[in-house]
Formats: C-alpha cells, structure tokens, sequence
C-alpha cells in the first residue's frame, strides 16, 4: 500500500517510506491510498485475542511493507504486561448510566500516548533498514504535555535515532513537565519553549521544511523524522483500541455485532478521533465521533460552522494536552472528505499560515457531519464539576481531559435523546493533574506536587501509579529555554554535540 501526501498526491511512498519520513517534503501528511475493510466476522473474532494479536491483526492492514510475523513481535514487545499493568492492556470500565470508559492510561507514562509511542521505535527503525536508510534519525517532537514522554521513553537508547522533543514553559502540569526532564537516555534531549504549544509545533515543522538544513544534515549522517502524530506510524497503532472496545462490547454481551457504538475523544491535535474516523471507514460500526474540546474550542467550533479559525485567545486550562488551535491532523480528514484533493487541502493550509482561518463550505460541513462527527467543549470550572459528580455518583476518578470528554457526551445524549451507547476515551491517570483532580474534589491544593499526590491517593482510595511516584527521586536532567524562533539553532547545537553519533 502507497501513502500519498495531502498536499500533493504525486508524492507517494511505501507505508515503511511514510513513517520513516514522517512528514511529506511540501508539508502535507501522508495518507493511505486505500482504506482496508474489516468483516462483521472478522471484528466479532477479534474478542477472543490477546491485545498484542489483534493490535497485529489492524496494523497488518495498514502497513503492508511489514510481515505480519515482523508486526505480532512488535506488539508483543510494545504492549507486554510488564508495560500495561497486566494482560488487560486497554481495560473498559463501564459507568452505571451506561456509559463505557476505555482507559488508555496503564502503560508506562499513565497517557494513550503509550499505545503508540511504544509502537514507533520498533517501526521507525525497522522502516530505516526497509528503505536501505544508513543515517542515523534524529527525532523531532513538539508536545503539549504527554506525547514528549511517551516519545522519549520509548526512543531512549535506541540504536539509530535520537530525540529532542520540544515542551511549552509553563504549559504542562508539573507531573508531565517532571517526566520529560528526568529521562534517562544517551540519546535525549528536552526543551522548554517559550510560547505554547502552537509555537512549538509551528518550530518543529519549520525545521522539517527547512530544505537547507535537510542538506546540511545529511551530510553530516543525519536525517530528521517525527514522533507526533503527523507521523502515520503514530497514528496507526491507535485505529487497534476501537476495535478492541468494540469487540470486548461484543465478547461481553453488551452490545450485538454489528450494533452502532458512539465515541466521545478529548481532542487537541485531532490524531486520537482520525484513529477512530479510520476505524469506522474500515468497517467498525461507529454512528457518532464526538469531538470533545476545552476552552480552546476551535475544532468543535469549526464542526459546527465549517470555518477553522485559530484567531482568538490562547488558554491556558487544567487539560493542557488539549491546549491546541492548530490541529495538524484534521488536514487528513479534509483530504479524505474533499475526495483526496490535493489542491483544495494546500489551498486551505495556505490559508490558515497566512490568515489564520479557512472555510471549506457547505458542501464540506454537510459531509462532515453525513460522516458522524459531532462537537462540544467545556470550560475548566464545568470541567470540575464533572469530576466532582462522576466521583459523588459512581466512585470513579477520571482526569481533567476525560472529564472534558464525559460532560460533552453526557450534554449530546440529554440534548438529543441518542440511545446510542458511548464509548468515552479516558486518556490520562488523574494522578498526572493532581491539583486539579484535588480541586475539583474539595481537597487543599498544599504541598509539593508529590504531596499532593498522596493527598489524592487517600482521598480516592487508589493508589498512585508507580512511574508517577517514582519521580521524586529523579534528577532534572534538561533545563533549557529556548524561543520559538531559536528552535533551529536549539537543534543544530545539540546534534553537533554528537547526539546522533
């Protein structure tokens, strides 16, 4: 299977060219040129495998350059129960309204980002041997919060490649900004970059456009890549957990095959929902994605009117992995939705760097919403209030994001009187924002972070997740600052210093 670029369809590789690249030459991300079909009897048998199995089964789908043999080891490795806290790699939790939880936060840096990024450092490598690549891959990443440590644990020490990942100051909780500045590796590198996270993406894609830079680099034996979700081999790896939900619903007896399920995805760089949009054109039985945002409410915004536009006030909320207005991976599903147009998805991305905003019509809100995506946000206060009532009613703690998640869903089904069933996806431990959780709880926002910590743990009577504890006693290895416009240069000093050697 070729992936071709969103913004021109005359760039095309292999799927092991696409995740190795990363990000196409013009800019563009990199899309299949098929959609593989998954059979009602294929789904209803993924019920009864291991996570690893049928995690292997989607991505073979997917990614074609790879043998199926190559994919099972791979997610044998990536999704082992020493990572995910047992054999119950994504369990569902099931809320007695009716409402389904899919936590996704039981690997090994408490985020959905696990499921990926434990996925990517035994892809990226493999695709360099497959493309007779001999440079060393010097990975770039621009995070908001979860997507840097997942990115740097899973790449630590791997042979081949090295990584800098860049956080905005100030704009994760201290939990996230603790675990990226303690990674141990030889081949790491963390910066904090003043601005948010807009900026730091907006640096890192400037630095893969930079055609000079490219030049000078592979000279040197170095050739940059992506971890974020631009990259399809991050993206892919979490079409697999729709389909486990589901077919765990099935196996349960909660829902018949077949039968129509709902998800409600917390949402900033809109990689999560593309992973299940993908899931549904691939034969999963999906009515409704529910786009779920925080005050920076573009994407439900632009749902509703069709009109993307990021020119308005930056927040700063307690969900800070959802502070984004600029969601790279929504450019996918206007290429798919335009009929894979080219033109009209650079004719939009042109617009958005020079204007900040672009209208796709009517005809493209309409099939937008034919396609069942449909959007909501909640503010921190409302936020809070969800965390507080899910905790009164049901016991559950559930984290700032999926609580942005559960009152969206919760306002659609009381709005419209869906019976659908709702699959939300929780993407984060709560223990990763305790002062928020702890906030929200009535509890006193004292101490240290790490006090805080077990503040929540006797409050909850759940104990607090080991990779979280045990940063009390890791060393601050990365201090750096950097502005938005110093990113290359941040860049380039690091890699001379003999990163990628």
């Amino acid at each position: 299977m070729r992936y071709y670029s969103t913004r021109d369809t005359s760039c095309a590789l292999p799927s092991a060219g696409a995740i190795l690249r990363g990000i196409a030459p013009d800019g563009g991300l990199f899309v299949p040129e098929t959609l593989p079909h998954f059979s009602a009897e294929e789904i209803g048998r993924m019920g009864d495998m291991a996570y690893p199995e049928l995690a292997a089964a989607v991505l073979a789908r997917w990614l074609t350059d790879y043998s199926r043999d190559e994919l099972l080891g791979f997610c044998r490795e990536a999704y082992a129960p020493e990572r995910f806290e047992g054999e119950d790699t994504a369990p569902l939790h099931m809320l007695p309204d009716g409402t389904a939880v899919l936590e996704l936060f039981h690997g090994p840096t408490c985020a959905f980002k696990d499921f990926a990024l434990q996925m990517l450092p035994r892809l990226l490598p493999t695709a360099a041997r497959k493309c007779g690549e001999e440079k060393t891959v010097a990975i770039l990443v621009a995070t908001s919060g979860d997507t840097g440590k997942a990115a740097l644990m899973g790449f630590a020490d791997v042979p081949g490649t090295c990584i800098g990942v860049f956080y905005p100051e100030g704009g994760t909780s201290d939990i996230q900004r603790l675990q990226m500045v303690t990674q141990k590796g030889g081949n790491v590198a963390v910066f904090a970059v003043r601005g948010n996270f807009d900026d730091a993406q907006t640096g890192v894609k400037n630095i893969f456009a930079d055609s000079a830079l490219a030049k000078e680099l592979g000279e040197k034996g170095v050739m940059l890549s992506s971890a974020n979700s631009i990259n399809w081999g991050r993206l892919a790896p979490q079409i697999a957990y729709y389909f486990s939900a589901y077919a765990r619903l099935v196996k349960n007896g909660t829902i018949q095959n077949g039968e129509q399920v709902s998800f409600c995805v917390p949402t900033g760089n809109f990689g999560n929902i593309l992973a299940g949009y993908l899931a549904k054109k691939s034969g999963l039985p999906v009515k409704k994605l529910i786009c779920a945002s925080n005050e920076n409410n573009v994407l439900a915004d632009f749902i509703e009117t069709g009109v993307y536009d990021r020119n308005r006030p930056f927040a700063r909320t307690a969900s800070p992995s959802m502070d984004i207005l600029i969601s790279s991976n929504l450019e996918r599903l206007l290429f798919l939705l335009s009929g894979r147009d080219d033109g009209l998805c650079r004719t939009w991305m042109d617009s958005l760097r020079k204007t900040g905003r672009y209208d796709v019509g009517p005809d493209m809100l309409r099939a937008l919403h034919d396609e069942g995506f449909v959007g909501g946000w909640a503010n921190d206060g409302q936020t809070k209030e969800e965390i507080a009532r899910i905790f009164r009613e049901t016991g559950y703690l559930c984290d700032t994001h999926t609580a942005v998640a559960m009152r969206v869903q919760r306002l659609y089904r009381e709005r419209t009187g869906d019976p659908t069933l709702v699959i939300v996806l929780s993407t984060a431990s709560p223990f990763k924002f305790a002062p928020s959780i702890l906030s929200a709880l009535g509890g006193q926002e004292s101490g240290s972070e790490f006090d805080m910590l077990r503040q929540l743990a006797d409050l909850s009577g759940l104990p607090v997740p080991p990779p979280l504890a045990g940063l009390q006693n890791e060393a601050v290895r990365f201090d750096a600052v950097c502005g938005k416009d110093e990113m290359r240069a941040a860049v380039c000093a690091w890699l001379e210093k003999g990163a990628a050697r």
